[in-house]
């Protein structure tokens, strides 16, 4: 896949660098990272854009992409997910929003706010809700080694995309690490601290479209109990768990994630005017 990336303004003024890749008329995609960003393996990336148009925006804080300043609570961010897609020509196309970790909570959002304007809704391992008798690690009083083992399952995987997670005699990357992940945490925290729970809950029951819940049986992070509390809470939702994964599935089973994820889109087909691709 010929990755393109480029540097958008919104409406709002924010600078947000956005990858794409894809055919031109495949059927309009918006992904929304998790908890540590767009990490250095495209594979799932690779797979969806074979008959989709992807778009993977960094969200304020993260990569490339600033301006968090701009943003103080849910209501903002979700705003500025929509700003990202009018600024790409997508907010009338009635694009698929799939959204894993913290963007799965916006996503979820975002589509609360305008369900008649998604085409579809994929949340992989998603924040968003809360249970007090299995409450989330709070990762704002994580040491950097607890990074890889909460959200990875495999300690390879940890090592290969967090390094300076568990590689603590190397300063260097332990530097790096804190540096990145304390500016992933300043825009993590507006949505996140002290608890996940912006009351997404109560916004659910306008979501009249098909969901996809996707979800790493092994997840440390976001327990799997929270797949069955956001089953219970969604008008419509299927629910597909994944071994082998923990809470950064896209990363550990990334061909898994696309084959559900294409079998979803294969069951929806595009609105009339929107291209579909080959998975419609």
């Amino acid at each position: 896949m010929d990755v393109e990336a480029q540097t958008i303004e919104t409406r709002r003024g924010a600078q947000v660098r956005v990858f794409s890749g894809g055919p031109p008329d495949g059927r309009p995609v918006l992904f929304l990272h998790g908890l540590s960003g767009l990490l250095d393996d495209p594979r799932f990336a690779e797979l969806l854009a074979q008959d989709c148009r992807l778009f993977a925006p960094e969200l304020p804080g993260y990569g490339a992409s600033g301006d968090e300043a701009l943003f103080e609570d849910m209501l903002d961010f979700s705003l500025h997910g929509w700003d990202i897609l009018v600024a790409l020509g997508l907010d009338r196309q009635q694009p698929v929003l799939i959204g894993h970790s913290l963007g799965g909570m916006l996503a979820a959002e975002m589509a609360c706010l305008a369900p008649r304007d998604v085409g579809g809704l994929v949340l992989v391992d998603p924040l968003g809700l809360w249970l007090d008798q299995q409450p989330i690690p709070d990762v704002f009083a994580m040491l950097p080694y607890e990074f890889g083992e909460v959200l990875f399952a495999s300690a390879e995987r940890a090592a290969a995309l967090l390094p300076g997670t568990t590689d603590l005699a190397d300063p260097e990357l332990l530097r790096d690490f804190v540096i990145a992940n304390a500016r992933r945490l300043g825009t993590a925290g507006k949505l996140l601290f002290p608890i996940p729970n912006r009351r997404l809950s109560k916004r659910l029951y306008r979501l009249d479209v098909d969901v996809l819940l996707v979800w790493g049986e092994d997840d440390r992070y976001v327990p799997p109990a929270y797949a069955e509390q956001w089953t219970a809470l969604l008008p419509r939702a299927e629910l597909v768990r994944v071994p082998g994964a923990g809470h950064m599935l896209p990363y550990e089973q990334p061909a898994a994630l696309a084959e559900a994820v294409q079998a979803y889109l294969a069951r929806r087909p595009a609105p009339a005017g929107v291209p579909a691709g080959a998975s419609s």
